[in-house]
């Protein structure tokens, strides 16, 4: 009886001892956002409506279906008076960058935001395990994290990581690299660099789909602090919950929905063809599929369940509510969302497909409107805007949607451990927003370009008139 007793028991005592060692793999797993600082570049180097009208009349090659086309755009863009420019364009050097417009492009952002994350979280270089650094248009040798590693003069054996191509979806990979490497290595920091290059890359052709780029990217970008020491847990801001990437790559349409090109003057831009919506919706609905399980609460996923069994697949089309058309309420299992603030129709359409209401949309809203998009880094500015209007408080839960080149879809939840109120990079503005209006002066100003009846007038003319007149039109 004893040794049948024994037997039964062994292995109940192998499970115990199991768990007791996942147990500190679990812990060390863990990935916790210490802290982030977003670029904010100087006063000299904003893009009003004068400044932008400066840098569009230097383009020799459009004419004027382009120069209707941008307006149609700037408008509508949702892009405000104060967003930034790289240094080369605002001193007129875009058509001729050089290696070190490139370089000094990165350096500032970089020192500017480590030396805050440094500052402000009181952890030396020294101690940085991993360096993760992601700009998709620039890759020198040395590379980008060399730079920072020499700069800082950073340990000898540290893991230093360079991500490009990855458009503005790069954060987040990065952050997933970050995590994988955790299971690894623990009680360790881990600094995530996510930025843009525009200097070497602002297009300078006439092709509209080009052109694009030029309306919407501005300088910007984050740099990021991790760990997974558990003893750190108190100081921490958020908690990464989950992350989960999909890729189109394999679809002929989905690679080439958004790629870099040269357009047949030799002019380098970056293409965003007519399928991306398509292609955007698709990736976005099969990537909440699979995440939705992991934040929902089971009720909601059994709600779901009955709903549709009961509704056919013609009415549920029909309906065309919740994530990516699936029907479910997202905000029984989270509180705040982070559309990436790409563009004004962008942030409506994903957020109507998600079933988000106007206070869900503000912060993506106003972070395009003040800092524009900034690519991998515009998660963070929409995250600071969250922050200073202390709407993050403790065990809320934050989704983060991101879209990048490739095609793909990454899209993670985090925890918030506590409270947040820090005013961030939006402290000199912040009491400003929201503005009473978003409408662009270039509609009141420029509008008369859309005038049919100008037909017939030389493009020189409607430049002189814009450069003489200041909106009041050719006469």
């Amino acid at each position: 009886m004893e040794l049948f007793m024994a037997m039964c028991l062994l292995p109940l005592f192998c499970a115990f001892l199991y768990l007791c060692k996942l147990v500190p793999q679990w812990r060390s797993q863990q990935c916790y956002l210490l802290a982030y600082e977003c670029y904010k570049a100087t006063d000299d180097r904003k893009l009003d409506t004068e400044s932008c009208v400066k840098i569009i009349q230097r383009n020799k090659n459009l004419g004027l279906e382009e120069y209707r086309f941008l307006l149609k755009t700037i408008v509508n863009s949702g892009l405000g008076e104060e967003t930034y420019g790289p240094r080369n364009v605002i001193a007129g050097r875009e058509d001729c960058p050089s290696l070190e417009d490139a370089l000094c492009e990165m350096d500032d952002i970089f020192s500017v935001t480590l030396d805050k994350l440094f500052d402000k979280t009181g952890i030396s270089p020294s101690k940085i395990d991993i360096l993760v650094v992601n700009v998709s248009l620039f890759s020198p040798a040395p590379s980008l994290t060399s730079r920072i590693i020499n700069h800082y003069k950073m340990k000898k054996d540290i893991k230093a990581f360079n991500l490009s191509g990855m458009g503005c979806s790069g954060s987040l990979v990065a952050i997933d690299l970050v995590q994988n490497l955790f299971k690894t290595y623990k009680n360790v920091h881990a600094v995530v660099v996510s930025t843009e290059s525009l200097g070497p890359n602002w297009y300078r052709g006439k092709v509209k789909p080009m052109i694009l780029a030029n309306c919407l990217y501005r300088s910007g970008g984050c740099s990021m602090l991790f760990t997974n020491n558990k003893a750190l847990k108190h100081r921490a801001l958020l908690k990464l919950e989950c992350i989960v990437r999909t890729h189109f790559g394999s679809s002929d349409e989905g690679y080439g929905c958004s790629v870099q090109v040269e357009d047949k003057h030799g002019f380098r831009g970056f293409n965003l063809s007519k399928s991306i919506a398509k292609v955007a919706a698709k990736a976005l609905t099969m990537n909440l599929r699979v995440l939705v399980r992991k934040v929902l609460p089971l009720t909601e996923l059994l709600r779901y369940v009955i709903v549709s069994r009961c509704q056919n697949k013609v009415a549920e089309h029909r309906r065309g509510v919740g994530a990516g058309g699936t029907g479910l309420n997202l905000k029984a299992g989270l509180e705040h969302f982070c559309i990436p603030p790409t563009e004004g129709a962008v942030v409506n359409g994903v957020g109507n497909s998600l079933g988000l209401n106007d206070y869900d949309l503000e912060p993506a809203r106003m972070a395009l409107h003040r800092f524009g998009n900034t690519s991998s880094g515009g998660l963070w500015y929409v995250l600071g805007y969250m922050e200073a209007k202390k709407r993050l408080k403790k065990r809320d839960k934050i989704l983060m949607v991101s879209f990048g080149a490739g095609y793909e879809c990454n899209n993670c939840v985090w925890v918030v451990l506590r409270d947040l109120h820090d005013a961030n990079v939006w402290k000199d503005c912040i009491e400003r927003y929201p503005p009473t209006t978003l409408v662009n002066p270039f509609m009141e100003r420029f509008s008369w370009i859309n005038d049919e009846r100008l037909s017939f007038v030389r493009l020189e003319e409607v430049m002189n008139a814009m450069r003489v007149g200041g909106g009041d039109g050719p006469g």
